[in-house]
């Protein structure tokens, strides 16, 4: 089999839509984040899921030091809020967009988010150029009325919220 190109295997994955998110650690006072598409389940028991970030973005130091991991999942209005956290800003300057408090671990959470995944690392792979998180998920919440926000092909696309 030959190899993929490096562009090829991006713009299949472009294709993979993903939901998006603003992955936390740290606390309140001093708050990390970045935005990640790469999240997905592991298992529900225990219920775990995992995130990928790359191994060159500023906030790994904060991640692999052994805290809190929250999964904040964004609605089809947080497209901006999206953009400001993969921006080349300060963590300050990105926190103060959003209103922030906390659940159980005490990692920044979302209040206007879909849902929220409260977690504990419990394990981290390197892989390549990433690291993989694997969170279990300590508490969570959910935000019955919000639609989704997805990215696919390179570009956001929001869903609708439909009753279950």
């Amino acid at each position: 089999m030959l190899a993929l190109e490096t562009s090829t295997f991006r713009d299949a994955m472009a294709r993979l839509g993903a939901a998006v998110n603003i992955v936390t650690t740290g606390t309140r006072e001093d708050p990390i984040g970045f935005t990640a598409s790469a999240v997905c389940s592991v298992t529900d028991t225990p219920p775990t899921l995992l995130v990928c970030l790359n191994r060159a973005s500023r906030a790994r130091l904060a991640f692999v030091e052994g805290g809190p991991l929250c999964v904040n999942v964004l609605s089809a209005a947080q497209q901006a809020l999206s953009n400001h956290f993969a921006a080349p800003n300060t963590m300050a300057e990105r926190f103060a967009m959003g209103h922030w408090t906390t659940l159980a671990t005490g990692a920044p959470v979302l209040e206007e988010a879909v849902v929220t995944f409260d977690c504990r690392i419990s394990q981290i792979v390197e892989v390549g150029t990433h690291s993989v998180l694997f969170g279990v998920v300590e508490a969570l919440r959910i935000h019955e009325t919000a639609g989704g926000l997805v990215y696919f092909n390179r570009a956001y696309h929001a869903l609708p919220h439909t009753a279950p």
